[in-house]
């Protein structure tokens, strides 16, 4: 049966989209080695990009279902991530007597003409604005105790999924709107004032056609998009569409290349949504999340991906190819010097894995961030250990825990025979370490290296994405 798997995860990349020599695009599948989707290691939705002095900066909803706040990843290739905590939005600095019990989600970042960035976040099913003079702060409450949209401005509608549009004048618009129970969502746009956070008017209810969620303004040779997700983000239904209009605040009317990023269930690409698009090399893309693999229905473990978009030579939106290997950008993030890896020879082993990861340890050492080793949840702790394959000089492991905002207490220990054991590093203080990466300094030399866990975290099964030695 191995050998049969191993056949097929040669084989089955091949078949996605066709032949290289039919000149069609050849895919890889969701467990192949060195894959480009997702971009983020770990659980995220709802990613803002924002591009600024030469770096990316991504901010994300915690999944599953946010948390007491935000995750924020900073970049200077798309390649490379580094988990940053922000001071600002959380769930107690955004509380309100008309607030929810809903956590921080959907973030929406921009700069504004003043030079200044603001943020549109989802508190409490109410929309919360902040402000700073750098995409990381620090940020605070541009309006001090109060939301923006309080959850009882028409309580009928969900208040969330704030997303605020600049023009090429300055001119700024802020979109959103969702319903209850997966039905009625409507969108409503109103105009900034050039404070950001004052209605130039009346807000109006631009609805278009199939919309449930998540809008987000995209113009293109003078034309304006109004991109939203329909469908319920808990299962395959959850999709792209998108309307067009003269104006930014419409009327939108659905163009007929609507979905423009659907499930494929064939190619393991399930429930797609909640975007944002950005520009990068003189191209479009669009980052959006779509659902862990094995799928499993009525969960929220969504994980953020990058595809090219592109439009019609009659002016509207093509639909998207989503794909596992993402764009040539996002592709060969594997770091020069690393002795983990199969290439290298390493092999990974461990004390247990939880059900349903079949490739077992060897996920930790695949550079795929879809992939992760988890431990059973019985086990109440474990190891994880690599083999270099010979007695090699190292300096320092590089870690992506399943979780960056999560404490991890560990000791990493080194072994010239597998059999007698070292102590390296000592991670248990203060309840762990949090981050992403993690990196523990370690000069020496080892053949062998383990991570030892004493216990689960929060309750979770212990989870690595990725293990890196240099």
């Amino acid at each position: 049966m191995k050998n049969l798997r191993s056949f097929f995860l040669v084989l089955i990349p091949l078949y996605a989209y066709g032949a290289a020599a039919f000149g069609k695009q050849v895919e890889v599948i969701w467990e192949t080695a060195h894959a480009g989707n997702p971009v983020l290691p770990g659980y995220f939705a709802d990613p803002s990009v924002l591009v600024q002095d030469g770096k990316f900066f991504v901010y994300a909803t915690n999944d599953p279902w946010g948390g007491e706040t935000l995750g924020c990843w900073e970049s200077a290739d798309f390649k490379q991530w580094t988990f940053r905590a922000l001071n600002w939005p959380t769930k107690a600095a955004c509380t309100s007597a008309t607030s929810k019990g809903a956590m921080v989600w959907a973030p929406s970042v921009v700069r504004a003409k003043s030079g200044e960035f603001f943020m549109y976040v989802s508190v409490g099913s109410e929309v919360w604005v902040g402000v700073a003079d750098a995409p990381l702060g620090p940020w605070k409450n541009a309006l001090g105790d109060k939301p923006l949209i309080a959850g009882n401005w028409k309580p009928e509608f969900h208040m969330i999924d704030a997303e605020a549009f600049v023009d090429a004048d300055g001119s700024a618009y802020l979109y959103w709107g969702s319903g209850w129970n997966w039905t009625n969502g409507r969108c409503f746009a109103v105009k900034l004032k050039a404070d950001m956070v004052t209605f130039d008017g009346e807000p109006r209810d631009v609805t278009p056609a199939n919309y449930f969620e998540a809008p987000f303004m995209v113009k293109q040779g003078g034309k304006y998009f109004l991109t939203y997700s329909n469908g319920k983000t808990i299962s395959d239904t959850y999709e792209v569409r998108a309307a067009v209009g003269d104006s930014p605040l419409g009327p939108f009317v659905e163009i007929g290349e609507s979905p423009i990023l659907a499930s494929n269930m064939r190619n393991d690409l399930i429930s797609p949504g909640h975007h944002a698009v950005f520009a990068h090399g003189g191209k479009s893309y669009i980052a959006y999340h779509r659902h862990r693999l094995p799928f499993e229905e009525n969960t929220a473990f969504r994980q953020v991906c990058v595809d090219e978009l592109t439009f019609t030579d009659y002016g509207t939106i093509n639909k998207v190819v989503a794909t596992h290997s993402g764009p040539a950008f996002v592709q060969g993030r594997a770091m020069a010097g690393n002795l983990a890896t199969t290439e290298a020879g390493a092999v990974a082993t461990a004390s247990s894995v939880a059900p349903g990861q079949f490739s077992g340890a060897a996920r930790v050492i695949d550079d795929n961030y879809a992939t992760l080793w988890t431990a059973s949840a019985e086990a109440k702790g474990g190891w994880l250990q690599l083999d270099l394959g010979a007695t090699k000089a190292v300096k320092k492991s590089v870690l992506r825990f399943e979780y960056a905002w999560k404490k991890y207490a560990f000791t990493l220990e080194s072994s010239a025979d597998g059999k007698t054991w070292k102590r390296l590093s000592d991670q248990r203080a203060g309840g762990g370490v949090s981050g992403s990466p993690v990196t523990v300094e370690h000069a020496g030399e080892a053949r062998y290296l383990r991570i030892v866990f004493p216990g689960t975290v929060a309750g979770k099964e212990i989870g690595v994405i990725e293990w890196a030695v240099f």
